[in-house]
């Protein structure tokens, strides 16, 4: 056995690693830069975790998921290895004390936001660190021609240079061959080296149900597929409108999005993660890094605008290897409603522009000034005054991000900030109120690297201390920033915008092709697929999904709607039509198979067949010839 089968075998206890994964940790053992691609579930962190214990230093990795780092965090924190992770929702003094740790604590493990790699304490950290191997999880979103871009992924290339010795090894569950090519580039790899697990999902059934009534279809896969289920739409206003309407044909469900509180999304998340709720009905701002193993059924109530997003959203089902279901209701309108996303996410230069200006007057922004400048955005507000289609504005906003011009989040942020940005020598001859002068000594006082970083505060800790009430402190803190001491940005529930460059004139907005015309061409190619995928029922769901990502030798996956259609077996809305009228027809006392026969009428063959399913289901059981259903089926 060698070391890497040892510390599998120790800290995890499993015996053997699944198909690429030694393949992988060898070659980022022997020092090279490494792609792997291996789908949702399939045992990425393995990857990197097992031969960062077998290396001398610190294992670097940058993942954008909060949720993910902590759960990672957590297990291996449980398994006695030492970890840490430093995210946005961590103070000042939290982020340097596990700097600190790091540095002297003998830690393994340290998992970072992309957003941190920038700023100056940790680049001036960095220097002191001995790093082993740098982790770039969802390496897709370095990819400008990924379905997920992040700006902020730019930022490791720049870390790079500054440990030269180190390899990376970049992981992603979804990648085209196009941004696989664009990955290693982005990443700076000494030489293409990629290993690549099947993307196919053998236990997973893909089912497309075209439908006038959406409804109808939702509650019939809820009801007739037990086990933990996702639901996903598109509109945080539906999120509430399904999860109610399923709440009132007795299912547990509860709705999940990125407008709600922190508390309240981690109170629902843990929720669902718990079996407390059977149900969540989210955007997409659901799943990302969450490791439930047993969800059976993901239902998909819109259509996705990429193959991508929908292969990784659907690949959260049936990660323990058993049965599961990806199902897409499509209605003809949701192609026609998905196009339209087109003209919005990139509407045209001349309007992208007027945006530009816009802003530019909504902040009374001169011209040549600008650069660092944060602020809260309300989109609605900013639309209503200079009357513009949100959409189309949210989609330009997006465009002048990825041209460098600004950077738009839309996060919420559990801390105001602050950072001083005079100099401490003009900072003593300033002639400040009492008020001022005393916040600012408790300001000093209270929190450390004011000077170097934005640092998160507690307005309603300062008051207490000042003997005043938090809108004494919020009004201070804003006369401090007329007199330019400090920068602040409140806890904020709405979005952030910066500017990264000083203003321009719109006319000179400089959108070149890679930024517009071929990043809306892409767009536009991996819409009209999703289309096609969920429209075209001549193709086996799994093999087009394969092809899609490049793996042209995958054949049929014998078990989507349309193979069984072409076997001429079962479909699905035949399925749940037979199993709801078996459990009616057992609801009262069990019966032997020709009673279930003769009651039923029907087919005899599909009842059989639906029979054996249910067993396999664990939904009903039989003995000494007689079906019974099991508990979870009443």
């Amino acid at each position: 056995m060698d070391v890497y089968q040892e510390i599998l075998k120790k800290y995890w206890g499993y015996d053997a690693f699944r198909p690429l994964q030694l393949d992988i940790i060898r070659s980022v053992a022997a020092g090279r830069d490494t792609l792997g691609l291996m789908p949702t579930g399939g045992g990425k962190s393995l990857t990197f975790q097992v031969p960062a214990l077998a290396m001398e230093g610190l294992c670097l990795v940058v993942t954008p998921l909060v949720a993910l780092m902590k759960d990672q965090v957590e297990h291996l924190r449980a398994m006695g290895i030492r970890a840490a992770c430093i995210h946005s929702g961590l103070s000042q003094g939290e982020i340097i004390e596990t700097f600190d740790n790091c540095l002297y604590g003998d830690y393994k493990f340290l998992y970072i936001s992309p957003e941190r790699l920038g700023t100056r304490l940790f680049q001036e950290r960095l220097a002191s660190y001995r790093i082993s191997l740098l982790v770039v999880d969802e390496a897709h979103c370095i990819s400008q021609w990924g379905y997920d871009f992040r700006p902020s992924y730019l930022q490791i290339a720049r870390i790079r240079e500054l440990l030269p010795e180190v390899p990376v090894l970049a992981v992603t569950a979804t990648a085209t061959p196009q941004v696989v090519t664009d990955i290693q580039q982005q990443l700076h790899f000494r030489e293409p080296n990629v290993f690549q697990v099947s993307f196919e999902r053998k236990n997973l059934a893909y089912v497309v149900r075209q439908t006038e009534d959406k409804d109808s279809q939702l509650l019939g896969w809820l009801e007739n597929v037990p086990g933990t289920a996702i639901v996903y739409v598109r509109m945080r206003s539906r999120t509430r409108e399904i999860a109610s309407f399923l709440k009132k044909n007795g299912l547990s469900a509860d709705y999940y999005h990125a407008g709600l509180s922190q508390e309240t999304r981690n109170e629902r998340q843990q929720a669902w993660k718990s079996g407390r709720t059977r149900i969540i009905v989210s955007t997409n701002a659901f799943g990302m890094g969450i490791d439930k193993a047993d969800v059976r059924l993901v239902l998909h109530y819109d259509l996705p605008d990429s193959p991508e997003a929908y292969f990784q959203e659907a690949g959260r089902a049936g990660r323990d290897g058993k049965k599961a279901y990806a199902v897409l209701l499509f209605h003809k309108s949701d192609a026609t409603q998905l196009k339209r996303r087109i003209s919005d996410t990139f509407p045209d230069k001349k309007y992208i522009r007027k945006v530009y200006d816009s802003l530019c007057y909504y902040y009374e922004l001169p011209a040549g000034a600008g650069e660092g400048l944060s602020r809260i955005f309300d989109l609605t507000d900013f639309c209503t005054r200079f009357h513009l289609n949100a959409n189309q504005a949210f989609g330009a906003l997006k465009v002048l991000q990825q041209a460098g011009y600004l950077e738009y989040t839309d996060e919420q942020d559990a801390h105001s900030r602050l950072c001083i940005t005079m100099d401490r020598d003009e900072l003593y001859q300033l002639e400040l109120d009492e008020l001022g002068d005393e916040l600012l000594q408790m300001l000093l006082r209270s929190y450390s690297g004011l000077f170097a970083d934005f640092v998160p505060i507690d307005e309603a800790v300062l008051a207490g201390h000042l003997g005043c009430s938090r809108e004494q402190v919020y009004h201070g803190l804003k006369k401090l920033v007329s007199y330019g001491v400090l920068q602040y940005i409140p806890r904020r529930t709405s979005p952030l915008l910066t500017f990264t460059q000083d203003r321009v004139e719109g006319k000179d907005l400089h959108l070149s092709p890679e930024v517009y015309e071929l990043r809306r061409r892409r767009f536009e190619e991996r819409i009209m697929a999703m289309v096609e995928y969920a429209s075209d029922n001549s193709v086996c769901r799994s093999r087009r999904l394969m092809h899609y990502f490049g793996q042209q030798k995958a054949g049929n996956c014998g078990q989507c709607d349309v193979c069984l259609r072409k076997q001429g077996r079962l479909r699905h809305y035949e399925v749940e039509d037979i199993s709801a009228a078996i459990l009616g027809a057992l609801q009262d006392r069990p019966l032997s198979l020709e009673d279930l026969i003769d009651t039923l009428g029907g087919d005899k063959d599909k009842t059989i067949e639906v029979l054996r399913f249910m067993c396999e289901q664990h939904r009903l059981r039989e003995d000494k010839f007689l079906y019974y259903p099991c508990e979870e089926s009443h």
